[in-house]
């Protein structure tokens, strides 16, 4: 007999594939170029010429059985000596391999994280506006998700929310800075009021509240923003990290499960980790792979064009009449839809070939992301099309 819950899984399919499907459809019909797709989150720019170089070197030099066997079950040490020391130099916190542990991307790295720390019944919170497939990574391991609903007017915290949903059965707290969907980087002051609110909880329920990070889009930080480095503020951090937009390298799924130095029992929850591989076969990611980032610790993918894309739809967006809280990083854009209902809005911006995400995925109806992760003449030829969907639908912008 086939497993119910996954099969009740595929009449809630993900809005943002779905679209992204749409949109390849259509531009089989007009052609891709002619279609404004800002649906799915990926990668524009090509990875760093060193790093394929160093991949072809590495095939040229190397034993073929050490590039293509298993790695070990916490990844390579080597690999995991060099993010240890990378991450030491760039945020002074005194990571060694035994605090590191290789994973399949972020969302390797959150399947090992969350099932770290909480159990059947445990409860995590995140803050809207969220990735919406935190709901599956949770709710799979019979802990419960908890969102706390956004503060739109800055996309930071609302903090009154999660003081009244933090509670005796909260185990991890959830979150994802610079953010998907809002690009928003949530700032010194956030997260600094953040764990001073953990510390007293934790003394108050007697047990461990650890502050899960999610950050993907960690180098992808706009001039002059506020990011600091999660774990800087808080002892039981279980950072998340993937080289995917980075290095735009998503198809590689690689990253890692980086545990504060500082929080009691580090080493042992990166043995676990290899523990818990055995029981999600989520474990062993490719050698090669592990082998090439390591050489590349300290180089990015040219992410100048997601600031640049982003300052065009920004004041585009704003000049047309919209609300929109300027991202801080990432290459998402958040702004309120011109009516209620975030998912018809969406519908009608098809019939412009504009690709849109309704915000209600991300717990914030209401709003609707744009990825623009993509080149920047194709935003800027989407310009006219977004003014005559704002205008012919509804009639904006208002003259006053």
């Amino acid at each position: 007999m086939l497993v119910q819950k996954y099969k009740d899984m595929l009449s809630g399919k993900s809005v943002i594939r779905q679209l992204s499907e749409f949109a390849a459809a259509r531009g089989a019909e007009i052609g891709y170029e002619n279609v404004f797709d800002y649906s799915l989150g990926n990668p524009s720019v090509p990875a760093p010429r060193d790093f394929t170089d160093r991949m072809i070197h590495l095939l040229a030099t190397r034993e073929p059985v050490e590039l293509h066997g298993y790695s070990p079950s916490l990844g390579i040490t080597q690999v995991r000596e060099a993010v240890a020391v990378s991450l030491e130099k760039r945020f002074g916190i005194p990571y060694r391999k035994e605090h590191i542990f290789m994973t399949s991307g972020a969302a390797g790295a959150l399947a090992h994280a969350i099932r770290l720390v909480a159990q059947p019944g445990d409860e995590i919170l995140t803050f809207a506006p969220f990735f919406p497939e935190y709901h599956p990574y949770v709710d799979l391991t019979g802990a419960v998700l908890r969102v706390v609903p956004p503060d739109t007017e800055r996309f930071q915290i609302n903090f009154e929310a999660f003081e009244e949903l933090l509670g005796e059965k909260t185990a991890a707290i959830l979150i994802n800075t610079p953010n998907n969907p809002s690009g928003v980087v949530y700032s010194t002051a956030t997260l600094e009021r953040l764990t001073d609110i953990l510390r007293k909880k934790q003394k108050e329920y007697g047990h461990e509240i650890y502050l899960i990070s999610d950050e993907p889009y960690r180098e992808i930080v706009f001039e002059g923003e506020d990011a600091p480095c999660v774990s800087w503020f808080y002892d039981n951090t279980i950072m998340c990290y993937s080289f995917s937009k980075s290095l735009s390298l998503p198809g590689e799924r690689i990253g890692y499960v980086a545990v504060s130095p500082k929080c009691r029992d580090a080493e042992t929850m990166i043995q676990m980790c290899g523990q818990i591989s055995r029981g999600i076969g989520h474990n062993c990611p490719p050698s090669i792979i592990q082998l090439a980032v390591a050489q590349v610790l300290e180089e990015t993918a040219d992410l100048k064009v997601y600031e640049n894309n982003m300052n065009i739809l920004y004041k585009e967006l704003t000049d047309i009449g919209f609300t929109c809280v300027k991202p801080g990083g990432t290459f998402y854009i958040f702004p309120k839809a011109l009516e209620e209902d975030a998912g018809a809005f969406c519908q009608k911006a098809l019939k412009y070939d504009l690709v849109l995400v309704p915000g209600d995925t991300f717990g914030a109806p209401g709003y609707f992301r744009m990825a623009y992760c993509m080149e920047t003449e194709k935003v800027q030829r989407s310009l006219p099309a977004l003014r005559r969907f704002a205008a012919e639908e509804y009639g904006y912008p208002k003259r006053g």
